[in-house]
């Protein structure tokens, strides 16, 4: 199983992940500690394959994708 996480201090919310994740991983949501711009949270990390694709897309480096 991966471990998919992602750094909200970099993140935009852009939703290049959510676009480009085959298995929908990520979906974008409000958080109380980052009130000017909605996040990238992987909701269903669970269904990560491990492709790599969101880490290679993600202007900002936000995201990691590790086997567990």
């Amino acid at each position: 199983m991966a471990s998919v996480k992602v750094d909200w201090t970099k993140c935009t919310g852009d939703a290049i992940c959510i676009e480009i994740c085959p298995v929908a991983v990520f979906e974008l949501k409000d958080l109380k500690d980052y009130p000017d711009t909605q996040k990238s949270v992987p909701v269903r990390e669970s269904d990560c394959i491990a492709c790599m694709a969101c880490v290679e897309s993600c202007p900002t480096q936000a995201i990691t994708v590790s086997e567990e």
